[in-house]
């Protein structure tokens, strides 16, 4: 009994944890973050190191972007494509 009780402790607390890491990670979608790339968006210029972090950073929130009006021409584009594959951020929506 004395095992099984331990056990179930052990299995909460892991449980427990998970979820605190899988919260800290959580996104504040902010297309204004992404500003850092605009360049290399519109001008086909190459992505800054600061474009690609924050295009990682910001990589959840693609399908929303893609889905706003104000933003998926710049989303969907062909430099926006390129400057998410050079900075290896692809996204499936």
């Amino acid at each position: 009994m004395k095992m099984k009780s331990l056990l179930l402790c052990f299995m909460i607390s892991s449980s427990l944890l998970l979820m605190s890491f899988a919260a800290a990670k959580a996104v504040t979608c902010d297309p204004m973050q992404l500003s850092s790339c605009a360049d290399a968006i519109l001008s086909a210029a190459k992505p800054s190191a600061a474009c690609c972090a924050k295009l990682k950073q910001q990589q959840p929130c693609f399908c929303q972007y893609a889905k706003t009006p104000s933003l998926k021409g710049y989303i969907n584009s062909k430099n926006g494509r390129k400057v998410a594959e050079t900075c290896k951020c692809l996204s499936c929506c």
